[in-house]
């Protein structure tokens, strides 16, 4: 039972991996329908567990399943952009300034730790892998906050523009600045500077928005070709 068990959730990350990838290089568009008979053919699967994966995707935002239709790949709108990050740096911020009241010597040690970690991962491409990293970064200084509703109400919204906080660091040059970011919040939590530490947050999150409507220039990609990648009607 067991064994049957690991063998389905590691197909169910493949079929997750699968599309995931379909709609971030492109194959798969915004309003575009994915197939339940091919996923299932594809896997040698029923329907249930590509059914199950569905659902998935649609609360990280990758997908809208529409009654009597099916699956879509979800379009996101510029406005989109702008609330999404505009609510996380709110959130997140007050989060980092809480944080100040509570984070040990021990937690800040964890921070650079990551970020260390987050720097090889820059230096060597590899974005999805980073995100996951990333992740845990951010999550730490949250739970240091010591808030249980604010760290739900802000896993809540990452969690269903995750195709939006990965399509930010794939853009060149991203990674980087992630990382000199960082070292400056675990700078101001070192220094228990509540101030700093929500406006670096805040701006942290800011720039991810930017960068994603083109306000800031990233060195070898246009505008067009930032939106083609992102695959976003923007």
């Amino acid at each position: 039972m067991k064994k049957n068990l690991e063998k389905h959730l590691t197909l169910r990350e493949r079929i997750l991996e699968t599309i995931r990838d379909a709609i971030i290089k492109g194959s798969l568009k915004p309003g575009e329908k994915v197939a339940e008979p091919e996923l299932a053919d594809r896997f040698g699967i029923s329907r249930t567990p590509i059914r199950e994966a569905f659902r998935q995707l649609e609360s990280e935002g990758y997908l809208k399943v529409i009654p009597r239709k099916g699956a879509v790949v979800a379009a996101f709108s510029q406005k989109d952009v702008e609330e999404f990050y505009a609510i996380k740096s709110i959130l997140e911020g007050y989060a980092a300034k809480r944080a100040c009241e509570n984070i040990s010597t021990k937690e800040i040690e964890k921070l650079e730790t990551i970020n260390t970690k987050l720097s090889l991962l820059a230096e060597g491409s590899d974005v999805k892998q980073f995100f996951k990293v990333h992740n845990d970064f951010h999550d730490l200084f949250i739970k240091a906050a010591n808030n249980e509703k604010l760290y739900d109400m802000i896993n809540s919204l990452v969690d269903k523009f995750q195709r939006l906080r990965l399509a930010s660091l794939s853009i060149p040059g991203r990674m980087k600045i992630s990382v000199e970011e960082h070292e400056k919040i675990i700078e101001a939590f070192r220094k228990k500077n509540p101030a700093a530490a929500e406006k670096l947050v805040r701006k942290n999150a800011e720039y991810g928005g930017r960068v994603l409507m083109g306000a800031d220039s990233s060195p070898g990609m246009k505008p067009s070709d930032r939106s083609a990648m992102l695959h976003m009607d923007l």
